[in-house]
């Protein structure tokens, strides 16, 4: 079983000497030891009254909160008798009242390996304002859940940086939590106190099964490990009008819309894709009926994707080719509705860029996604060279 950062610091008592003064604590409900103790809970009984404030991410520090936008409240837990400080909602940056009489903050979040998963965002704000403030971070570090091998789709471009990209890196990256936060130190915060207390037995070429650890979801709407490799591709389509699943389930792994007939659907998607080399994957018809968001209370046609081999499996380039037959064969529409505080189409904010609406609406050739998927790949592995911690 892989040993996982907070693991590692509940047994050792030198590496909870890298921990000094008083601490504050970023967490939420998938931040467990290998025992299922909530992570909260055990570095309190570390620390005891040195642990001042406790910090949750998006979704909220129990996460409970649906879908993006939906905003959580600061307050004092009554159970830990500690202030709560949300880092989505009115504030997405620490501010200097929260972090007042605080000397470390450690940072436990279970990330997804996407590059619009907010968490690494959350993580690297944290870092900026530590920075300025002279405050030690200590990073705890977790399972990357889809591999730290493959990567997939093409690295951010600045003018796109947002709450759902931060780092120039692609939207697959490879990376576990305790690496993006060396990168952010690499290219955003140089001066930022930092320490990382790695994992033992965790391989690049590990996804989640692999492990030996319980899943837990990191937010409400990824249920499984396999939604998790999904959600690479899947989360395209958060800007669409196409339902992701949401209100399912087993959202981000299902896709479909109101009116499809699923079966001839599917039919018509697999001979599509039959020579294309993306993985091994099942796409299995079937009709949902999703209970909020997308098509609520309506029965929608679609399939529900089922990775059969993780290694291969091309989460990113499955889901950014079925945008291209989406478009084609159905009612489909571009999202332009406010997405994460940005403006404008929410694709572009998601991708990093606006090269994939452009091929998709001019229907391009896989030959031409490929090379999207793959721009900036050079750059970005000679960025993470040097940070990188398992080899």
């Amino acid at each position: 079983m892989v040993e996982i950062g907070l693991d590692r610091l509940i047994n050792n008592e030198s590496l909870q000497n890298l921990c000094p003064g008083k601490i504050a604590y970023l967490g939420h409900s998938a931040a467990l030891t290998s025992k299922l103790e909530l992570g909260l809970s055990a570095v309190k009984k570390i620390f005891s009254e040195r642990l001042i404030k406790v910090f949750g991410p998006q979704h909220g520090f129990v996460t409970d909160v649906q879908d993006n936008m939906v905003e959580t409240e600061s307050y004092h837990h009554p159970y830990f008798d500690l202030p709560l400080y949300s880092l989505y909602g009115e504030h997405r940056r620490p501010t200097n009242e929260m972090l007042e009489g605080v000397d470390t903050l450690i940072i436990d979040l279970q990330d997804v390996g996407t590059r619009v998963y907010t968490y690494i965002t959350t993580l690297s704000y944290c870092m900026e304002k530590c920075e300025e403030l002279g405050i030690k971070v200590v990073v705890l570090d977790r399972p990357n859940p889809v591999g730290g091998e493959l990567i997939e789709g093409p690295v951010l471009q600045k003018e796109w940086r947002s709450f759902v990209g931060h780092h120039p890196i692609p939207q697959r990256h490879s990376l576990t939590i305790g690496e993006v936060a060396k990168l952010q130190q690499k290219i955003h915060s140089p001066r930022c106190e930092l320490e990382v207390i790695t994992m033992n037995e965790w391989k690049r070429s590990h996804h989640w099964r692999d492990t030996g650890l319980t899943w837990v979801n990191p937010s409400p709407n990824l249920a499984t490990p396999e939604s998790a490799l999904t959600f690479c591709g899947t989360v395209l389509y958060e800007g669409t009008n196409i339902s992701e699943g949401r209100g399912t389930t087993r959202s981000l792994e299902v896709l479909g819309a109101h009116g499809l007939e699923p079966f001839s659907f599917t039919d018509l998607v697999k001979e599509e894709l039959k020579d294309l080399p993306l993985g091994d994957y099942t796409l299995r018809p079937l009709q949902f009926f999703p209970m909020f968001q997308k098509f609520k209370g309506e029965a929608c046609g679609g399939f529900h994707i089922h990775p059969t081999n993780p290694a291969n499996f091309q989460s990113w380039m499955l889901g950014a080719y079925l945008l291209k037959l989406f478009h084609k064969h159905t009612d489909f529409e571009w999202n332009q509705k406010t997405y994460e505080y940005e403006e404008g189409f929410a694709i572009n904010y998601i991708n990093g860029g606006d090269e994939l609406k452009n091929w998709v609406e001019k229907q391009g050739s896989f030959e031409e996604l490929t090379h999207l998927s793959q721009f900036g790949h050079d750059e970005f592995r000679n960025l993470r060279e040097d940070i990188l911690i398992y080899s």
